[in-house]
């Protein structure tokens, strides 16, 4: 009787160290797949939308070299199919655009500039991807690609790529010539997509030229006053351009640039976009 007390007794003690065991190892198996939820997880996702916000970035200087292919070489129509993780990409056309309240206003003298700018105000359109995730904002804004973060309140913004607006001295005669470049973006329609898009645009008729030369060195007063989104405000980018692209500039605090040049030309430029 001795001996089978004995065995009995052993075979519980067998049987609770397996159920403990089995308990401790489903724990550790538990706590993993926890920590991999609570840190893992969120941090691949932070990674993923990071991931497509710098293939967007690209995706937009590529877009803009197909307005530059359109405006500066005369290439009728240009087509890229690409991908749009994380976000969506946009059209806001010009009309949008002066409903949203950005607008590039330029005036010479004091007058503004009529010739192709109805009260000397250009309303640019804009390219748009908007991040779902993280909230950012890669746009084509006459044509310069910029950057902008909304998780911060009084966040600012970065030019990715600047537009092409030269500004020239003549080692000869010391005059100096201002080329500016407006580029324009329509649509027929609303436009939005996500995933994979094809992105259509097609060059409208070109508008005259703007050519302002008096004559009398140091006479040309151009203001270029930015007025942005509230929205999708790009104060920043812009200042830090237009500040350094050439000539010496005063009043930049308030978004009014001010500078003197000799020659002045302003070009201005459409794109149509057919489909994205």
């Amino acid at each position: 009787m001795t001996v089978m007390v004995h065995n009995n007794a052993l075979q519980k003690d067998s049987g609770i160290s397996e159920s403990i065991g089995f308990v401790l190892i489903f724990s550790l198996v538990i706590v993993g797949i926890s920590l991999v939820s609570l840190y893992g997880y969120p941090m691949l996702l932070k990674q993923q939308a990071s991931a497509d916000q710098k293939i967007m970035e690209k995706n937009m200087i590529v877009l803009q070299n197909d307005l530059k292919s359109l405006c500066y070489k005369s290439v009728p129509f240009k087509e890229t199919s690409l991908k749009i993780g994380g976000g969506s990409l946009g059209v806001v056309n010009e009309s949008a655009s002066a409903a949203a309240g950005e607008s590039f206003n330029i005036s010479v003298n004091g007058v503004p500039v009529n010739t192709f700018l109805p009260g000397g105000i250009f309303n640019p359109g804009q390219l748009r991807y908007e991040s779902n995730d993280v909230g950012q904002v890669v746009a084509i804004d006459n044509g310069a690609v910029v950057y902008r973060q909304f998780e911060f309140e009084a966040a600012g913004s970065t030019m990715l790529a600047q537009p092409q607006w030269f500004f020239d001295t003549d080692p000869v005669s010391l005059k100096r010539t201002t080329v500016i470049y407006l580029i324009g973006i329509n649509s027929t329609q609303p436009m939005g997509s996500t995933g994979v898009g094809t992105v259509q645009m097609q060059l409208v008729p070109i508008q005259p030229d703007y050519y302002y030369n008096d004559g009398s060195p140091g006479t040309l007063r151009v203001e270029i006053d930015y007025i942005p989104d509230p929205k999708f405000d790009y104060s920043v980018a812009w200042k830090n351009y237009i500040t350094k692209f050439g000539p010496p500039v005063s009043n930049p605090s308030t978004n009014v640039y001010k500078f003197d040049t000799d020659i002045l030309v302003i070009k201005r430029y459409d794109a149509l976009i057919r489909s994205v």
